[in-house]
């Protein structure tokens, strides 16, 4: 009968044990499985996190180069603004500078004309001078424009004795001459100059060098012109110039010499500017 008891608790120790090595089996594969699949989860996170931090850095990226780009265009919005800006002014500066310019050629164009209306007057007074003293000797007499100025430059030969400033008889011929003109053209001053040569003055009396000379024939002109043909002494100076504006270095005779200086009174020349200022022609 023990020996049967015994039996029996061997059979069941040993059917016991066997079962045990199946479960511990199947949990042993399974556990193999879950790690596994942990091994796989890990693998797949890890790609996941790796992935979302490049999409992360090509986020902030794209991030950056938005606002960059934001920048930039309010900074071409800004510049579009200047330059629109700059271009308004360039213009209006363009406007005012083209007005200037016109304003500048109408001046010149009105200034010409009247420098254009002086010249006709002057030419008008040289024709008539060459015309009444056209019977002169041309190396006594010459008459020239320069500068707008008329010059009538006559020979002490014709007017005065060496070393004198009594004005001869046929002086007083030319000088009627140049009168006559002169009379004709009442818009005009002059002035007379005296002139001598570089030969120290050795005459006697109250003179005392070529200065003292020059200016006496000087009024001496102006009086003949004055009391023996009318001319308004309002309209003339006598000036004396002495040696110190020659003509000639080597022929002394051409320096002694008589210079009238006929040029428009200032007032009646702006009168002319003035009057070409008003012609509709320049106008325009």
């Amino acid at each position: 009968m023990k020996k049967v008891l015994l039996g029996c608790l061997a059979a069941t120790l040993l059917l016991s044990s066997c079962v045990s090595s199946k479960k511990y089996a199947d949990l042993e594969a399974k556990h193999k499985s879950a790690q596994d699949l942990l091994n796989s989860a890990t693998v797949k996170l890890n790609d996941c996190l790796e992935e979302k931090a490049t999409a992360s850095s090509r986020l902030q990226t794209l991030e950056d180069q938005n606002a960059f780009l934001k920048a930039n265009n309010q900074d071409l919005i800004n510049n579009m603004g200047n330059l629109t800006t700059l271009t308004t002014k360039g213009a209006e500066n363009l406007e005012k500078s083209l007005e200037s310019l016109q304003e500048k050629d109408l001046t010149i164009r009105k200034l010409n004309d009247a420098i254009t209306r002086r010249d006709s007057v002057n030419l008008s007074l040289v024709q008539s001078l060459k015309g009444v003293l056209g019977n002169m000797d041309d190396d006594d007499i010459e008459i020239s424009v320069e500068k707008g100025v008329v010059f009538v430059s006559i020979s002490d030969k014709l007017l005065f004795s060496s070393g004198s400033y009594n004005v001869t008889s046929r002086a007083k011929e030319v000088l009627g001459k140049v009168a006559k003109v002169v009379n004709n053209k009442p818009d005009f001053e002059f002035m007379v100059e005296g002139h001598t040569d570089n030969v120290p003055y050795r005459g006697n009396g109250s003179l005392l060098d070529n200065w003292d000379l020059s200016v006496k024939r000087a009024t001496a002109v102006v009086r003949i012109l004055q009391n023996d043909f009318n001319v308004d002494p309002k309209r003339m100076t006598a000036a004396g110039r002495s040696e110190y504006i020659p003509v000639s270095s080597t022929e002394k005779s051409k320096n002694r010499r008589t210079r009238i200086v006929v040029l428009p009174k200032i007032d009646q020349f702006y009168s002319m500017i003035e009057e070409g200022m008003k012609d509709p022609a320049i106008n325009k």
